[in-house]
């Protein structure tokens, strides 16, 4: 582990009033690099895409070197990187297209661990279709979901998985090469929700089998982006709706109106703050986001546990779900006090954390908490301390 927490922690502006930023699984802070190249892109001058003059041609290269740093963030190619206002909108967009290739009697595969954005839109786009949703169930109360149930899942009629690579309120990760394994031996595609992985660990999309890879960039300090990363041959055959003088190939045929180009700006910025993590790490930027990143969920799993044996000591504290593999993420309840007033409590604390079903609705149905509020959820990020974590336990222990 060769992050030097103090030095990152200080190039956040938002650290300064002395608030614990344990909603990291929600959305992150930037940095100053970070708000510094948004700024910047502004005050040199933007201009639409494509055209003659200076501003425009700006404009051009904020794209591309935004499509790069995606590109080098999850191991993909840069013409694969398609952006869009959030993951949600974006995956909306993918199911209607994919679904014009669907057929009655064809099948897709969901999940019930999964956030609903890469499940509803999926389900919808399915029933319109005439095709049947089959789903793959998180296992109560671990919070797996075993990968071995798609063998009995997935079929000849399978175009579809879609499934995350993380829980973004438990932190469990499946296995994707097995599940991807299973999904391409039948014919099927596979979308992978990387919003909650992407941010805390080094990123293959090839070496996972994600066909497709969505991300979050405010998830790991970047502004209010979405993309969808997938291979440029896979693109091409593919046939969005759009308007017709939009253009006719390459990723901007999936990208419905003009690109938030000074944030993209800040999404480039948030990649170099990334690949700069592990101050030993050299080489290509893709080579020391992999380092860095590696760094970065070593860190985190050692926090994580210092955080579950701190909860597992306070006798009030439920954990929901114990997965073997996970990100730095918790999700528990407090005896005698709803989400809700645990959340609100740390508040007065000048803790940040959230609290109650974020968006995973039929994990929470499933786990049985959904009709009571859900739970508290605290993330672990990489620009949080020690001190966060044992702030948090003193304050959970002073509750009861």
């Amino acid at each position: 582990m060769h992050l030097d927490i103090t030095g990152i922690r200080a190039q956040y502006p938002a650290f300064s009033d002395d608030s614990v930023w344990l909603d990291a699984p929600a959305g992150t802070q930037m940095p100053q690099s970070v708000i510094d190249a948004i700024s910047g892109a502004y005050q040199a001058g933007i201009g639409n895409l494509h055209g003659a003059f200076p501003a425009s041609a700006r404009s051009d290269a904020i794209v591309a070197d935004a499509r790069q740093a995606v590109a080098d963030l999850v191991g993909g190619e840069p013409d694969g990187v398609v952006f869009g206002p959030n993951m949600t909108t974006l995956t909306y967009r993918f199911a209607a297209t994919l679904a014009k290739t669907w057929r009655p009697g064809d099948e897709i595969v969901l999940s019930t661990i999964d956030h609903d954005a890469n499940l509803r839109p999926w389900a919808q786009a399915a029933e319109a279709a005439g095709v049947r949703v089959r789903y793959a169930e998180l296992e109560v109360p671990s919070g797996e979901l075993p990968a071995d149930q798609y063998r009995h899942l997935v079929g000849p009629r399978t175009r579809l998985v879609a499934v995350t690579a993380a829980s973004n309120i438990l932190g469990t990760m499946p296995d994707l090469p097995r599940i991807a394994d299973i999904a391409h031996a039948a014919g099927a595609l596979l979308f992978v929700d990387g919003v909650h992985a992407t941010p805390h660990m080094p990123v293959d999309v090839v070496a996972l089998g994600a066909d497709f890879w969505a991300t979050s960039a405010y998830k790991w300090n970047a502004p209010h982006v979405g993309a969808i990363v997938a291979a440029p041959a896979l693109l091409a055959a593919l046939d969005p709706d759009k308007l017709l003088p939009s253009p006719d190939e390459g990723p901007e045929r999936f990208e419905t109106g003009t690109l938030p180009l000074a944030d993209l700006a800040g999404v480039r910025a948030a990649v170099d703050y990334l690949a700069g993590l592990d101050p030993r790490a050299t080489g290509t930027r893709r080579e020391r986001l992999l380092a860095s990143m590696a760094a970065v969920q070593a860190y985190e799993q050692a926090e994580l546990e210092h955080l579950l044996a701190g909860l597992a000591a306070l006798p009030a504290v439920r954990r929901i779900g114990s997965p073997a593999r996970s990100t730095a993420t918790v999700y528990f309840t407090v005896d005698g006090h709803t989400p809700g007033e645990v959340a609100q409590y740390l508040a007065t604390r000048k803790i940040n954390v959230w609290y109650g079903h974020s968006y995973c609705w039929e994990a929470t149905g499933a786990l049985g908490i959904r009709d009571q509020g859900s739970a508290v959820r605290v993330g672990v990020y990489h620009y949080n301390d020690r001190s966060d974590i044992d702030r948090l336990l003193a304050a959970l222990g002073e509750l009861n």
